[in-house]
């Protein structure tokens, strides 16, 4: 390896780990190991196979790995300490964002990764090996056609609008759980046709703060409507 692949590498693990840090996510050398592996795969595949828009390693690390680890935190707040292992989709995964960093973080959740791209699940099923994440399953399919889950946490980002997001996805969320989407900007319009339906609602919306990003972030936490279980 060149010293200044070196010296990159060891830029981006500095990185990562203030970035952990502003997160409040503990990260371990094997954890942080892992993330900054994932990256790599994603760069390495993304020559052959198309998986992000976003090429630059330094983009990629803010917008995807810093943006997928966001998530983290409010996930857990949510999901708690329960004994039963918590049972997470990510909808229209692409890569594996936020899915695979969920199951890097989170080894006790169970979490799959759907999406209707097969060469996008390939990789994410390789990465379920390569970075030894037995909780990690990839899904190639529709999410629409899939056997209804019993999730708690159904989770996109960037897959389509709340309300295409909520008939698509909603019934793969149990009854006490949550469709979770990551936004921009809050996208008012959206909810307002999600509202119209009547079928589900928001919740809360949740500001995120993205380490090293100057741009708009949010969850969006949405419920079923009481009378529509």
């Amino acid at each position: 390896m060149s010293a200044h692949a070196d010296t990159a590498g060891a830029d981006m693990a500095g990185r990562l780990s203030r970035a952990c840090e502003q997160l409040g996510l503990e990260a371990d050398a094997a954890t942080m190991a892992k993330l900054l592996n994932y990256l790599s795969q994603m760069q390495r595949w993304n020559r052959t196979y198309n998986l992000t828009a976003i090429r630059d390693p330094q983009q990629m690390l803010i917008q995807h790995l810093f943006d997928s680890l966001a998530a983290v935190g409010p996930f857990s707040e949510a999901l708690g300490a329960s004994a039963t292992p918590a049972k997470v989709y990510d909808v229209g995964s692409g890569g594996g964002l936020p899915g695979v960093v969920l199951a890097i973080m989170r080894p006790h959740w169970s979490v799959t990764c759907v999406d209707a791209v097969e060469k996008k699940t390939a990789f994410v099923r390789q990465m379920s090996g390569v970075l030894a994440l037995p909780n990690l399953q990839a899904s190639h399919a529709r999410i629409e056609t899939l056997t209804p889950a019993e999730c708690n946490i159904v989770t996109s980002r960037a897959f389509a609008s709340l309300d295409d997001f909520a008939q698509l996805a909603g019934r793969h969320v149990r009854n006490d759980g949550t469709l979770v989407a990551m936004k921009g900007k809050v996208p008012e319009d959206e909810i307002q046709a999600l509202h119209a339906r009547g079928e589900w609602q928001v919740d809360h919306i949740q500001p995120l703060r993205v380490p090293e990003l100057q741009a708009e972030r949010c969850l969006i936490w949405m419920r079923r409507s009481q009378g529509t279980l």
